[in-house]
């Protein structure tokens, strides 16, 4: 069984974002995803090397990487918090607070840039309320980030919506993308 680093926005496990919705820290690593990480641990030559898909696992659970999260991960690999947090500190992939259900980011390099990315990128905080980059809209639904490169400049403007990539997003596409998400 390959496990599911990523996760299904749909599934139960997949938690909202907003601790102040759903209170104290809920640990992550018991039951059937005690049983998933067990799982992973049989791929790895030492627990230390399954760092990274354990952050994973705590992300796609909780939507991001809180303190209490990176010692939990520590407690069961066996690391200290400091080097677990190190970790999590270098990666960008990693969300250290709360975002939003949709996680929207948007290539802004220099190819993107002349096929329109800054349009793309006003007309997704404007239409998700975030009212600015970085920050989650009010309801918690969204999210929008500008990353470095999606590795798709073939295809200007890339976005992607949590997992999902889309292509050739312009200004007039976004409200037909935002509406396509529940």
């Amino acid at each position: 069984m390959t496990p599911n680093l990523v996760g299904d926005l749909e599934s139960p496990d997949y938690a909202s974002h907003d601790r102040a919705a759903h209170g104290p820290y809920t640990p992550v690593f018991t039951g059937d995803v005690k049983r998933e990480l067990d799982e992973l641990l049989t791929h790895y030559p030492t627990k230390m090397a399954a760092l990274l898909p354990a952050l994973w696992i705590v992300q796609r659970v909780h939507g991001w990487v809180s303190e209490e999260g990176m010692a939990e991960v520590a407690g069961v690999l066996e690391l200290t918090p400091a080097y677990v947090k190190g970790v999590v500190t270098f990666y960008t992939m990693y969300h250290q607070h709360p975002v939003g259900k949709y996680f929207i980011q948007v290539c802004t390099t220099s190819p993107c840039g002349i096929c329109g990315a800054e349009d793309v990128v006003k007309a997704l905080v404007r239409d998700t309320n975030t009212g600015e980059l970085g920050l989650t809209s009010p309801d918690g639904r969204f999210t929008v980030i500008e990353v470095e490169c999606l590795g798709a400049c073939g295809f200007a403007t890339p976005v992607m919506v949590n997992e999902e990539f889309i292509e050739s997003m312009t200004p007039d596409k976004v409200p037909e993308l935002l509406a396509r998400l529940p």
